[in-house]
C-alpha cells in the first residue's frame, strides 16, 4: 500500500479539540486519491498496546449527528477513551458507507426506508455488505511505529483484517454507544447477520 508524500512539508500539525490537544497527520493513499487522517495523543512506543480506533468516515453520523447509526457517538467515545488512557490514536479512514461511498450509502438508506435492512440494502444495489479495506490502516500504523494495539471495535472482521496485515491486536475493547430507537434495528442486523459483538441485552 503506497502512501504518497507530495511535498517536502510534513503533513502534520497541532490540533486542539474539545477532547484534548492531539497531533494530526494526513496520509495520502495514491491508489484511491483519498486522504486519511491519524489523530495521536502521547507516545506511541508502548510498552503496553496502543489504544486504537480505526473509524470509517460517516458524513451523516459524524458531521450531521444522524441517529440512524452509531458512528458519531463511537467517534467521540473513542476520542474520550484515548484521552482517559492518556495516549492512543484514532485513524479516520475515508471509507464512507462501509466502503461503498456516500451516493450509494444514501441509495441504501432509501431502500432501508422501504423495509430492507442495512445488509440487504447494499446487496440489492449489487454492492458488498462491507467493502472496506484495512491495508491503508495497517500502513498508517506502521508509519506511526505502532505494532501492538488494543482495538476499540465491535467488529471481529476488523480485528482479523488488521492481523492479516501484520498488526498485532492484543486486545479488543467493545464500543457500544449511541443506541436509540432509530438505529436499534440497524445494530441488531450488525449483530445477528454481520457477526458484530453486539448482544440483544446491550440494545
Amino acid at each position: 500500500m503506497r502512501i504518497e508524500r507530495r511535498t517536502n512539508v510534513p503533513s502534520t500539525a497541532f490540533l486542539p479539540t474539545t477532547h484534548a490537544d492531539f497531533n494530526i497527520e494526513v496520509f495520502h493513499e495514491d491508489s484511491t486519491g483519498m486522504d486519511h487522517v491519524a489523530l495521536t495523543l502521547g507516545d506511541m512506543k508502548g510498552p503496553d498496546p496502543v489504544l486504537i480506533r480505526v473509524h470509517s468516515e460517516c458524513l451523516t453520523g459524524d458531521v450531521f449527528e444522524s441517529t440512524r447509526c452509531d458512528c458519531g457517538p463511537q467517534l467521540h467515545a473513542a476520542l474520550k477513551a484515548i484521552v482517559e488512557r492518556g495516549w492512543g490514536a484514532l485513524l479516520y479512514l475515508r471509507q464512507e458507507g462501509r466502503g461503498i461511498g456516500l451516493h450509494a450509502k444514501i441509495q441504501a438508506y432509501h431502500l432501508q426506508d422501504e423495509g430492507a435492512d442495512t445488509l440487504d440494502a447494499n446487496l440489492m444495489l449489487g454492492l458488498p455488505a462491507d467493502g472496506r479495506n484495512y491495508a491503508i490502516a495497517a500502513t498508517m500504523l506502521n508509519q506511526l511505529g505502532i505494532k501492538d494495539v488494543t482495538l476499540l471495535t465491535n467488529n471481529p472482521e476488523k480485528v482479523t483484517q488488521l492481523q492479516l496485515q501484520g498488526i498485532n491486536v492484543i486486545n479488543r475493547t467493545p464500543l457500544i454507544v449511541g443506541v436509540n430507537d432509530n438505529n436499534r434495528d440497524y445494530l441488531t442486523t450488525k449483530g445477528e447477520r454481520m457477526g458484530h459483538h453486539i448482544s440483544s441485552d446491550e440494545l
